[in-house]
């Protein structure tokens, strides 16, 4: 949720405290919420069978942190 315009391109988003980010950011990292369409169906990947046990592929890792 914004809270607040701080200049013209970027806002104060209002989050969880639990969310640890950055809460001031440019406003092309932000988009409107759009609920999904009662018939549209979200495409989940297929999994992948190794040693007859269901498994999925990683395409590739976007990010990591330390916990």
């Amino acid at each position: 949720m914004i809270e607040e315009m701080v200049l013209q391109n970027t806002v104060k988003l209002k989050l969880l405290a639990s969310i640890r980010i950055y809460l001031v950011v440019n406003i092309s990292k932000v988009m409107r919420y759009r609920e999904l369409v009662k018939e549209q169906r979200v495409k989940e990947p297929k999994p992948v069978e190794v040693d007859k046990e269901e498994e999925y592929e990683v395409e590739k890792i976007l990010n990591k942190r330390k916990v």
